[in-house]
């Protein structure tokens, strides 16, 4: 999990409210008019909760923890109808102890991912490593040369500009200057370590392949769509090194 989720008590409501309330069931037969601004908020409104709800639930299932939607569907019932067997003091405590239980299970769970991934990486940079031009550094980084340049290599202090492509080790893209149809420019020195190194090696023209280990990159952070303890792979082409007046400019 990347985060914990909380079922509050409103969205808790809104669920049943909207997914198993009895008199929502008997008009569900009824088409939906959508025909007015209004009746479309008041539809966004309930299917964007319960989109979200839905995979709250799932969620939680997969960690084990599988609510009881009858006695979900129970309790808003009685707060509306103003007997709640349970009141509020009570209900924010069993709450809380649902969002610490979560956590827990995420945390664990965050733990046995990162530590595939670093098994993981270490598998592929030891494969990589043996093919015929990948060179390593003595940093760990791996390249190869795609196209090699003839233009001037950078600093760590220099500002560059760069076309590239980053995915993980099964192939699945993260981010793309490609995708966004243009290049991005930055100070070297303010990049993960793999790209600040890697950088420099190439001279202007120049398009490498950098498959980048997990220390070398965001070492055991999770960023979603990069989990913790991520062997990184980029091609990256390198541009242009900008000047002081360009990197204002860009800015």
């Amino acid at each position: 999990m990347k985060k914990t989720i909380k079922l509050s008590l409103i969205a808790a409501s809104v669920f049943a409210l909207t997914a198993c309330n009895q008199e929502a069931k008997q008009e569900q037969a009824a088409p939906v008019k959508l025909d007015t601004e209004a009746q479309q908020q008041a539809y966004g409104i309930g299917a964007s909760v319960g989109n979200f709800l839905n995979k709250d639930l799932a969620d939680k299932k997969e960690l084990g923890i599988e609510l009881d939607q009858a006695l979900l569907i129970r309790g808003f019932e009685d707060a509306l109808a103003g007997e709640a067997k349970l009141d509020e003091e009570k209900i924010r405590e069993v709450l809380t102890t649902l969002d610490t239980s979560v956590r827990t299970k995420q945390e664990a769970h965050a733990k046995v991912e990162a530590e595939k991934s670093k098994a993981a990486g270490e598998k592929y940079l030891a494969d990589n490593a043996a093919k015929e031009g990948v060179t390593v550094t003595e940093s760990g980084l791996q390249y190869e040369v795609i196209t090699e340049g003839d233009g001037e290599k950078p600093v760590a202090t220099d500002v560059v500009k760069v076309h590239y492509k980053g995915t993980l080790l099964d192939g699945t893209e993260f981010d793309s200057s490609y995708s966004r149809n243009e290049p991005t420019t930055f100070p070297l020195n303010r990049v993960i370590a793999g790209w600040t190194e890697g950088l420099q090696l190439m001279p202007v023209g120049s398009k490498y392949k950098f498959t980048i280990p997990a220390e070398l990159a965001y070492g055991d952070r999770d960023l979603g769509k990069i989990p913790a303890n991520s062997t990184l792979v980029f091609e990256v082409e390198l541009l242009e090194i900008q000047n002081e007046e360009q990197a204002a400019a860009a800015e």
